[in-house]
């Protein structure tokens, strides 16, 4: 395996463990009613038990390091071939084009670590990730797992996209206003604010189309069950698309609501962003695949 793919899978592990407390959060505010009000007291109570500390990290340790390290071999390589077809050095432009389809090709991996997760953490009580992928399989099949799986891919190709972008530029910004270029102490400070200005720039850009993907893939089979869309009345068992829950959700809440639990998720991301990216980094040093050098085309 490539150093990246291993950067990558180490550097994803990482962020889950440390920021899965605010994720938790982030979802059940996204959901309706799950949070009955936007408090520190209301917070503290989601962590009650122990094991809502780790709610839904299952599938995402295991998923999401093999995502994010799909995501930065499909990067690296993008960004690679790209360059090299248009004979032009890299560019900002070339950066959000490969991080677009480096979110893209994580669609077959990210799609269903999202949905255990998100059904993990909503369960009351709680569920573990293993018993709610067998419940969906057992039900549904492969396709149960891909539910919302549309809009998730859009969310990751148009969200991965700003993400490479919004740190190379940030790292090109501090670059260009340092004075001492050796220092391992600023290179550390420069990746931790770096990598923490990716992670806001990502979710502020596609925290509406997240807040469509919780409520869609929250829904279990039967749509008049599910916690997030109430009891419409109806026997017919059918989801509903990503269209008809975005204009549930603004009846519900108007605008604002497709942007409850940015703030918790702002904070989470800064934090798991600049920690998975010096991770990423360090590993990348470590195999002597450092910054300054380019990953060649395949």
């Amino acid at each position: 395996m490539s150093a990246d793919f291993w950067a990558g899978y180490i550097s994803g592990a990482v962020g889950i463990l440390i920021g899965n407390p605010l994720d938790l959060i982030k979802v059940r505010l996204q959901a309706r009613d799950a949070i009955a009000s936007q408090s520190a007291t209301s917070y503290a109570r989601q962590f009650e038990s122990k094991s809502a500390l780790v709610a839904g990290t299952a599938a995402p340790v295991l998923g999401y390091g093999a995502l994010n390290a799909l995501l930065f071999v499909s990067y690296n390589r993008s960004e690679a071939a790209i360059n090299a077809a248009l004979g032009a050095p890299p560019n900002l432009w070339s950066t959000w084009f490969a991080g677009a389809i480096g979110g893209l090709a994580t669609w077959v991996v990210s799609t269903p670590t999202e949905l255990v997760k998100c059904r993990a953490q909503l369960s009351s009580p709680p569920v573990s990730s293993w018993n709610i992928a067998k419940q969906v399989f057992k039900a549904e099949g492969v396709r149960g797992l891909y539910v919302g799986g549309l809009v998730t891919a859009l969310r990751d190709s148009i969200g991965y996209g700003f993400y490479f972008w919004s740190y190379e530029l940030s790292s090109r910004w501090v670059e260009s206003n340092r004075q001492d270029r050796s220092a391992f102490s600023q290179d550390a400070a420069k990746v931790l604010l770096c990598g923490g200005l990716a992670g806001v720039v990502t979710w502020a850009s596609v925290f509406p189309l997240d807040v469509i993907k919780t409520r869609v893939q929250a829904q279990t089979f039967d749509a008049t069950t599910t916690p997030l869309l109430g009891s419409s009345g109806s026997s017919a068992q059918k989801r509903l698309g990503a269209v008809q829950v975005a204009r549930y959700a603004y009846r519900e809440g108007g605008v604002g609501v497709f942007f409850r639990g940015l703030t918790v998720c702002s904070v989470r991301a800064f934090i798991v962003n600049a920690v998975q990216w010096a991770v990423y980094e360090w590993i990348m040093l470590e195999l002597g695949q450092g910054r300054n050098k380019r990953v060649e085309p395949t």
